[in-house]
């Protein structure tokens, strides 16, 4: 005989509380972040290489001063790696905790809702499609389709029967049970409670494009690096002599720590979004929301209010309407209730009714589109289902007419079937939410196209569209061609989860970036797709995990913020950018140039470590620079990049070819000669983030107090290390304000026309 819902008790709440004192939360606890081992980690690494090379062949030529400068280098670059390292983990932990699942429980004979943490051996479960199994079970009551690839690295869909086991972290994709909690923690066979953060997702545009970069630098000193060995050769120069510069020319060149950094930047804007109820669990959805240029938003629970209610019932039986509602109660899931199943219970409440308790029951499937319940009537059991008119017209016995007011009309239908034969459909209503068209009007202004999708009738949804200030076209999906104007959609209509999937790769096929909201285990794929995919506050576990994006509370409003986050992080990073690529082919133009024009490498290599040190300074805090936030979608343009980083470079590097030409005609000995070209080097970097940053003047928009700090502390560390002479060659006041002149009036120069690029 089969086990049913209403003889399984579960545990008592005292039974449970004393479980989780004995065995602990389902969760294994985390290896703390080691910030030692961080740090010899990256002592261990090919950039480290580069340089420990380095290192052993100053060691071996005697040169113990240009030694211990690599040696700062090295820990300079490991530490701070260490620092991001360990900032960014914090605030990917503390998103992971929020966005902890929950799990239905059965505890002295009541359903509750419980975070996953909190479950003990022996616990009652609801488990359900779309759910990530949160401990390992037992399943007592029927048999699930799981997806088991997180345990077994699978994708096939499995089959798990009754009294099978079902293990932490797998999905299901069909079927619903309880089942018995059997371990859990790090008992269990996963061994750790599920994440819903995705760590390892494929990179953004914008890390790609930085990819690029990187390789380009990369490619560029490799160029320079060969034409200086050959040189050398020619010249007949010591070759050994030449490797450290070389190794310390690729280390200041190449954005080593760019990721690290990059996820930084990031995190801080993660941060910033959880205080706005927006958790970010795939930190590339940040820097995607700058470039979104369509939004495809699910009617049903992101634009209404999604809590129908129902405002018609059409009885076509003998019998009442209170019975007619009374059978519907036997066919809602009465331990996770969706909003449909809501209103029917909220109605059967209004009319002072109790909801029948079915002897089994089959939860909402969208495959099928109806619930189902086997329910005791005391005349002997009979069968019930609940949902969709169209599918369960077609398999009724009897064949009533849809009444014309419930057609025409703006609203849900839900059907009831009683031992096969369709006795009754209610109409719900569901307004929008009072902020859905003001939130909407909002991101149309940020350059966003906003498209409805729902499963209505396209008058259903034109209405909607209508009533929420969304103006265009509404089609229904099968009239979708390749030859349609996206670009004057509102919405589409009679659109299935499945269709989600295809509707997001034909936006992308024509070039949008793509954000999308879902809640669904058949959103999952769609939300996987998009750029910015996008799960509401009351999505299944699956479609979280498969969105870059979790919105915990509802409506619309939150997405703003996500813009503005998206567009901070584009605006630092773009900064970034461009002051690399500036800052790289000034360097390296005027050391390869500088070389053969005066048969040796103008800058020592303290010199140059030293720089490589005051740039990452102020690398490491763009993170936190104020912005000014655009009403556009971005667009990274590589060859604009190029451009405005090239322009850039060529008025410094011209004005230090022309400093070094004027110190050398008036005799200044080359060993100062280094120092003047590292003064001019750092101030001449220090202003092109300063214009970089802002479309305006630099001196109209102040940066962040780090930024200005760190800006402030390389300006007065390069004039101490130049008049002292600690690390390099000390040159008087005099000489130490020409570069420093010459970096400010060239800034300003290049200021004017930065600005007028902009405009």
């Amino acid at each position: 005989m089969a086990t049913t819902d209403s003889t399984l008790t579960g545990l008592t709440k005292t039974q449970a509380t004393q479980r989780l004192h004995e065995d602990g939360p389902n969760e294994v606890a985390i290896t703390a972040f080691n910030f030692k081992r961080a740090i010899l980690s990256r002592l261990w690494e090919p950039s480290a290489w580069i340089l420990e090379g380095a290192l052993l062949v100053e060691i071996g030529s005697g040169k113990f001063i240009q030694a211990g400068f690599i040696i700062l280098m090295l820990l300079f670059a490991a530490v701070t790696g260490a620092i991001q390292a360990r900032r960014a983990q914090r605030v990917l932990q503390s998103l992971s905790n929020d966005l902890t699942p929950t799990a239905a429980v059965k505890r002295s004979d009541q359903w509750l809702t419980i975070p996953v943490n909190q479950l003990v051996r022996g616990d009652l479960v609801s488990l359900r499609r779309g759910d990530i199994i949160p401990a390992d079970v037992d399943l007592l009551t029927a048999s699930l389709t799981i997806d088991e690839s997180s345990i077994t690295g699978e994708s096939t869909a499995v089959q798990r029967e009754r009294h099978a086991t079902a293990y932490a972290g797998t999905t299901i994709l069909s079927g619903h049970s309880l089942a018995t909690v059997t371990a859990t923690g790090a008992a269990s066979r996963a061994g750790k409670t599920i994440s819903l953060l995705n760590q390892h997702s494929a990179p953004g545009h914008l890390q790609q494009l930085l990819g690029k970069i990187i390789g380009y630098l990369a490619l560029l000193d490799t160029i320079l690096a060969v034409l200086l060995l050959i040189t050398a050769i020619f010249r007949r120069a010591d070759l050994v002599a030449m490797l450290p510069f070389l190794a310390m020319l690729f280390i200041a060149t190449i954005p080593i720590a760019m990721p690290s950094s990059f996820a930084v930047a990031n995190s801080v804007e993660a941060q910033v979004l959880s205080q706005q109820h927006v958790l970010v669990s795939d930190l590339s959805g940040i820097q995607e929301a700058a470039n979104l240029n369509l939004l495809l938003l699910d009617k049903t629970g992101t634009i209404t209010m999604n809590r129908p209610e129902v405002q018609r019932c059409d009885n076509f039986s003998s019998k009442t309407d209170q019975w007619l509602l009374e059978m519907a109660t036997s066919a809602v899931d009465q331990q996770h209730p969706s909003v449909v199943d809501n209103a029917i219970l909220n109605a059967a409440t209004q009319q002072h009714l109790t909801p029948l308790v079915p002897v089994k029951f089959s939860p909402f499937d969208a495959t099928i589109g109806y619930a189902a319940a086997i329910v005791n009537t005391g005349q002997g059991h009979v069968s019930v289902k609940l949902g969709s008119w169209q599918r369960l017209a077609a398999m009724a016995t009897n064949s009533p007419t849809l009444p014309t007011a419930i057609t025409a009309d703006t609203n849900r239908t839900v059907a009831v079937m009683v031992a096969d034969q369709l006795m009754g459909v209610f109409m719900l209503q569901d307004q929008p939410r009072p902020d859905s068209a003001a939130a909407i009007q909002s991101l149309q202004q940020r350059g966003v196209q906003v498209i409805m999708l729902t499963g209505d009738h396209p008058k259903t949804a034109e209405a909607v569209a209508k009533a929420v200030n969304l103006t265009g076209k509404v089609l229904a999906y099968h009239d979708l061609t390749p030859a349609t104007d996206l670009t004057q959609l509102a919405g589409i209509a009679a659109v299935t989860p499945e269709n989600k999937l295809a509707i997001v790769q034909q936006f992308q096929q024509a070039g949008y970036i793509v954000g999308m909201t879902g809640d669904g285990v058949n959103d999952a794929p769609a939300l996987k797709q998009a750029e910015v995919g996008i799960a509401v506050n009351n999505a299944v576990d699956l479609a979280k995990r498969s969105a870059k994006v979790v919105l915990m509370t509802p409506g619309l409003s939150t997405l703003v913020q996500l813009l503005d986050s998206g567009h901070r992080v584009y605006q630092r990073m773009m900064t970034w950018t461009i002051t690399k690529l500036s800052r790289t082919a000034e360097l390296t133009l005027l050391l390869t140039g500088g070389y053969l024009w005066l048969n040796r490498v103008p800058l020592a290599l303290n010199a140059l470590i030293l720089v490589a040190i005051l740039n990452d300074l102020v690398t490491l805090v763009l993170g936190t620079d104020r912005t000014s936030i655009t009403t556009h979608p971005e667009h990274w343009n590589l060859s604009r990049l190029a451009r405005l980083a090239g322009g850039l470079a060529a008025g410094w590097t011209l004005v230090g070819f022309g400093l070094l030409a004027g110190l050398l005609k008036n005799g200044t000995p080359l060993d100062q000669l280094s120092t003047e070209l590292y003064v001019y080097l750092v101030f001449s970097a220090m202003l092109t983030i300063l214009i970089t940053r802002t479309t305006t003047h630099f001196w109209q928009q102040q940066p962040s107090r780090a930024v200005l700090n760190a800006v402030l502390l390389n300006c007065v560390l390069t004039i101490g290390l130049g008049l002292t002479g600690w690390g390099i060659v000390g040159i008087s006041l005099k000489l130490l304000v020409i570069p420093i002149v010459a970096a400010l009036i060239t800034g300003l120069v290049l200021d004017v026309l930065w600005v007028n690029l902009q405009k």
